[in-house]
């Protein structure tokens, strides 16, 4: 059962600003790449997906590109060819230069469509916003790009001669869901529950993503039937590498925090 979460009862102290940046350069690359046109359309003839293509290969992830860090040695290009057995994007030796290691931090802010992007900013403004006020801004943002590579490389080792293109945010938005649920396991998320028809419903955030990264998990494992091309093994290791950097972070902090009995300024020497 796949709960959808709305809105979360958390208050913050700050403004998140890094969580609303990140959402409006997700927002501002997608509409500059070559992706935005056709999703709007719902059509895209075969230049334009040779263009796509080869846009991705360019600034997505590639699992064996990350393995091996080398890049491949032919990729397609945006011109179609036409041969006896059909039409198709032509392979060429890549004009430009790119390093494996970065393509983890582009293919980030990479979408396939609008609903892939939407449902990802969803996730992120929801939980992200409290995990950036716990974090502090600049810690936050490492942690979030570390994330998204643990994601990529981590889907990459389970699949080391993948050569298919890697892209969006959820592998480092799987880790902010890890890193909400260990530090704020009873916050309340207003969430729609399919039953016949959605059901808004105010749960517990343990229960709600503890029942998403168990729904990945089944997925990544085979347990359960995947829908679509969605990395769902990505998914695991994000929100895994999310649950422990929050567990050193909560770690820290307490062991930082004043004793009982004094004052707020207290540091402790």
């Amino acid at each position: 059962m796949m709960v959808i979460p709305v809105h979360d009862i958390n208050p913050l102290r700050r403004t998140p600003w890094v969580t609303y940046a990140l959402v409006a350069a997700n927002l501002i690359i997608f509409l500059l790449t070559p992706t935005a046109p056709s999703t709007v359309t719902r059509a895209a003839d075969l230049s334009q997906i040779c263009h796509q293509q080869s846009f991705y290969d360019r600034y997505a992830a590639i699992p064996t590109e990350l393995v091996h860090d080398r890049p491949l040695q032919m990729v397609p290009s945006d011109r179609v060819v036409v041969t006896p057995n059909g039409a198709g994007c032509l392979l060429t030796r890549p004009t430009y230069h790119k390093i494996p290691v970065l393509s983890a931090i582009t293919s980030q802010f990479l979408h396939a469509s609008w609903l892939h992007l939407l449902g990802n900013m969803l996730f992120l403004v929801i939980f992200g916003n409290n995990v950036e006020d716990r974090f502090g801004r600049v810690r936050y943002l490492l942690f979030y790009l570390g994330c998204g590579m643990v994601a990529a490389y981590g889907f990459a080792l389970a699949n080391p001669n993948s050569t298919e293109t890697l892209i969006g945010a959820s592998g480092a938005i799987a880790g902010v869901l890890g890193a909400y649920l260990v530090l704020f396991p009873r916050a309340k998320v207003w969430s729609l529950v399919p039953f016949l028809f959605f059901i808004p419903l105010r749960l517990p955030a343990w229960l709600v993503l503890g029942l998403w990264f168990l729904l990945q998990w089944a997925y990544a494992t085979g347990f359960a039937l995947p829908t679509g091309t969605v990395a769902y093994v990505a998914h695991v290791f994000g929100f895994l590498a999310g649950v422990v950097v929050a567990l050193l972070v909560r770690g820290v902090q307490r062991r930082r925090a004043p004793p009982a009995g004094y004052p707020l300024g207290w540091s402790g020497g």
